[in-house]
């Protein structure tokens, strides 16, 4: 048997050991009651990749192999013993389980989804939207404001002079801004290799094993209150179009949304661009020819005032009272700037 084909044998092997796990996790019964019917269509595909290899080379065939759980899988299941499936979302993808769509609707599956009815429908849920992009510039400037406020105050403590003052504050911006957006773009890289890797495997099950993919996501449906009969129907009928049925498994079935991967260029841009606006704001005064304690009353005056701003842009994420975020936010900003402040001069002192 080829390298493929054992590894396919393996993997199916291993995916239904992990659906298991997850059922046995799964505290509302209809979920659980999906993992188990895909550990069972798993197993299915172990048997005929068994049978293909006893065909193929019988002395190579992994009908004498006994399957034992790579050491990723066994912590995975660990996990699953501590934690319900639904907080293991992301590891459970990386572990290429299908069914976590399920997981995407609140509330459970009492209610149901819709039954989709057109490619529009299926799997909406999972686009993301413009709040999204929005939030993280937010939590960028603030991380901008914050870090390069209580710069400028930790070396204007050590009783530096404002050009230095200065000089820091942008290295800190640069540097700030650089570190954020290599972090984003390592982790949206990473994060749309995994999918891209995970949408390339549902490809080639796809095209080998058509009816069982179709299958599969009938019983995702199901899973989410509608009658297997109907839910066969509509699944047979979504993946009847090429074109369309990639899209439709990978949003089902995987929970991605195959348009939405994100940009690493963008995220990266995003981020540097966001946290340098932030760390920007405290260098205004000296920028503008302010020196001494007038430049550090001023850089401290505007931050503040800044962060009161991002306080109440992100009471509307968090649905909490804007006043209150708001204030919160100055006194953590604020905190942050007078440790460092105080720190500065305790080392100016020492040093000096």
């Amino acid at each position: 048997m080829t390298a493929t084909g054992i590894d396919s044998w393996y993997h199916e092997k291993e995916s239904a050991w992990l659906y298991r796990k997850v059922a046995a996790a799964e505290p509302d019964p209809a979920k659980a009651e999906l993992f188990l019917k895909l550990a069972a269509a798993a197993e299915e595909q172990a048997a005929k990749w068994q049978l293909a290899a006893q065909r193929a080379a019988p002395a190579e065939s992994p009908a004498a192999r006994v399957f034992v759980p790579a050491i990723r899988a066994r912590i995975v299941a660990w996990l699953l013993s501590r934690f319900e499936p639904r907080s293991l979302r992301p590891v459970l993808a990386a572990m290429k389980l299908r069914g976590l769509s399920v997981y995407s609707t609140p509330g459970g599956v009492a209610g149901g989804h819709a039954m989709p009815t057109t490619l529009a429908e299926v799997g909406a849920r999972h686009r993301s939207a413009f709040g999204g992009g929005l939030r993280a510039a937010v939590f960028g400037v603030n991380d901008g404001l914050v870090s390069n406020i209580s710069l400028v105050l930790g070396v204007a403590g050590a009783g530096i002079r404002s050009g230095y003052v200065l000089t820091s504050g942008v290295a800190g911006l640069l540097a700030g801004a650089l570190s954020m957006a290599a972090g984003e773009y390592i982790s949206v890289r990473s994060q749309r290799e995994m999918y891209e890797y995970q949408i390339a495997l549902e490809r080639e099950e796809l095209a080998e094993y058509p009816e069982e993919e179709a299958e599969e996501l009938a019983l995702i449906y199901q899973a989410r209150g509608v009658g297997l009969a109907q839910a066969r129907a509509v699944s047979q009928a979504l993946l009847q179009n090429p074109q369309h049925a990639l899209d439709v498994l990978a949003r089902e079935e995987l929970g991605l949304n195959p348009d939405d991967l994100g940009s690493p260029w963008q995220a990266a841009s995003t981020s540097f661009v966001a946290f340098a606006t932030g760390a920007a704001v405290p260098l205004l005064p000296f920028l503008l020819g302010l020196t001494g304690t007038r430049a550090l009353l001023a850089a401290t005056g505007i931050t503040l005032a800044a962060l009161f701003t991002v306080g109440l842009g992100l009471s509307l994420f968090t649905g909490r009272d804007a006043l209150r975020s708001a204030v919160r936010m100055v006194l953590i900003g604020g905190g942050a700037g007078a440790v460092s402040f105080g720190v500065g001069r305790l080392l100016g002192v020492a040093i000096g």
